[in-house]
Formats: C-alpha cells, sequence, structure tokens
C-alpha cells in the first residue's frame, strides 16, 4: 500500500481500526501476522480525502453497521467486512474504474497483511461485485455485502435527501442537464433489478422503502 504515516483524526476512527482489527484476525484463521494497524491507517486515510462527501468514512461506518446486522446470512462475515473496507477505498468521481482499482489495491495489501489467498480473491471479487450490485442466487457473501452498500436507499426521506445532495456534490465538476441524464440511469438501473435487497431481512425490511425513495427521486429528476 501507499505511505500510511499520516493517521487519519476522522470521526469514529479509532472505532473504526478496532473494527479493521477484529476482521482482519478473523480472516487470518488465527494466524499471526504484521501489525494490521498500518493497513488500517492508510485506508482510513483513503477514506478521507477531500474529493468524498458521500464515499466517507461514515459510508464505510454504515456499511460495516448493516453487515453485522446481516451477518447470519454470510458464507465468510469476515470476507465481506474486509470487502467493505475496500469497496469504494479508491474513489475519484471523475473516473469509471474505482471498482476495479480497489479491489485490485485489495490484491496487493491483503496478502502482505498475512491474509490467505482463498480470502483475498473472494474480498477482490466481492469489491468487483459493487459494480453491478446483481450477486448470483446463493452467493451469500455478495448478497450481504450488496444489500448493506445499497440500505441508504432505504433510508428516511429526509437521510435519503441528504444522501443525494451529498453525491451531486461529489459529480459538482458536472454541468446540472449531464447529472441528471446520469444519475436518471443509474436509477433505471436500480429500479429494473427485480429485487433491491437480496437477503431475508433486506426484502423485508428495506425494499418497499428504498423503490418509494428512487421512484420519488425519479420523478424530481423527471421535472
Amino acid at each position: 500500500m501507499t505511505d500510511s504515516s499520516r493517521e487519519s483524526s476522522a470521526p469514529g476512527a479509532a472505532a473504526l481500526r478496532d473494527r479493521w482489527l477484529e476482521a482482519l484476525v478473523g480472516a487470518r484463521g488465527g494466524t499471526s501476522g504484521p501489525d494490521p494497524a498500518p493497513y488500517a491507517d492508510n485506508l482510513l486515510v483513503r477514506w478521507s480525502e477531500p474529493q468524498r462527501r458521500y464515499h466517507t468514512t461514515a459510508h464505510l461506518t454504515a456499511v460495516l453497521d448493516h453487515i453485522d446486522t446481516l451477518a447470519g446470512y454470510a458464507a465468510d462475515a469476515d470476507a465481506v467486512r474486509l470487502a467493505a473496507w475496500f469497496h469504494d477505498a479508491v474513489y475519484r468521481p471523475d473516473r469509471s474504474e474505482n471498482e476495479e482499482r480497489s479491489a485490485a489495491l485489495a490484491e496487493r495489501a491483503l496478502p502482505e497483511a498475512g491474509v490467505p489467498d482463498g480470502v483475498t480473491a473472494e474480498v477482490a471479487r466481492l469489491v468487483r461485485l459493487t459494480i453491478t450490485h446483481d450477486p448470483a442466487e446463493g452467493d451469500t457473501n455478495g448478497e450481504v455485502l450488496c444489500d448493506a452498500d445499497l440500505a441508504i436507499l432505504a433510508a428516511s426521506p429526509r437521510e435519503y435527501a441528504a444522501y443525494t445532495a451529498q453525491v451531486r456534490e461529489e459529480y459538482g465538476f458536472v454541468p446540472d442537464d449531464a447529472f441528471r441524464e446520469g444519475r436518471a440511469t443509474v436509477l433505471r438501473q436500480l429500479l429494473g433489478l427485480p429485487r433491491l435487497f437480496r437477503t431475508p431481512h433486506g426484502a423485508e425490511r428495506w425494499e418497499p422503502r428504498a423503490r418509494q425513495n428512487l421512484l420519488t427521486e425519479w420523478e424530481l429528476l423527471s421535472r
């Protein structure tokens, strides 16, 4: 990984470091390895970059919280948690290869951190899955990660409005007409999925409100 000498002072950083350590130790299967702290610090610096408004440590924390809620559905919850750490570790709104670069970062960093090759491959696969948020039937790890990442869609109307405003800020360099067109494409893709959420919890608790939020945003964009 790149130089991690700059420690992140983002809100909740200490608690996030503890969660990183727990997931990494779990993924190692109890075997020893390099000090995990520099890897956490490097990732937290990435998640605190100035171009981010929504894809911040607050989003990372929320995704990890949702994974904790859904962990019982996953075949390997620790791999899913590590995938959450990496899924937006590389994030530049003006680029389209963020997920691929994030997965490649995981493929470099996790073996250095003592994570077995099989778990590293699974983490990278899960990160790449967030391009489509469309896991295959029976892919329980993918279902948990994608549901956790999309859970913001089922937020209260006020929280959802704050989320869309933050996304707009991240794409502040894009003219309004172009942004509306691009955002509408994203909404069509999401609404076109047979189900937004694949876990039983997500399907029951989050699906109806998420679709209502998406449709409301669609209507506002159409105006």
